[in-house]
């Protein structure tokens, strides 16, 4: 349970640095972002799940660059849902999405026990 919580403050910490660095992307406050990571990680969880599937050959194809795009999606759609998280445009959804990824990836490997 602690490391849920733990993964959940560090998502939203990484989508507040998102913010700072891609222009297009915005998270109004730290509560936002802890918001935006709860419903991100939800849809991920479900819709993000069955458009893997779905995509599977077109991932395999691209080398699994596709998955960025299906991140991308997932957050223009969580950026409908919650209020004070806005996206601009598909590209700022695409490159959030790329540095959202890389800053998960290296925060788990800090926290990694």
């Amino acid at each position: 349970m602690l490391r849920l919580l733990v993964n959940w403050c560090l998502s939203a910490v990484a989508l507040l640095v998102v913010s700072r660095l891609v222009r297009g992307f915005e998270i109004d406050s730290l509560g936002t972002a802890l918001v935006v990571a709860l419903v991100f990680g939800l849809l991920n969880a479900t819709l993000g799940l069955v458009l893997k599937l779905v995509t599977l050959p077109l991932t395999i194809l691209t080398l699994g660059v596709f998955l960025l795009v299906i991140n991308a999606v997932l957050l223009e759609l969580a950026s409908g849902f919650v209020r004070g998280f806005h996206i601009r445009s598909f590209s700022a959804a695409f490159w959030g999405a790329a540095i959202f990824a890389l800053l998960q990836v290296g925060l788990r490997m800090l926290t990694a026990e």
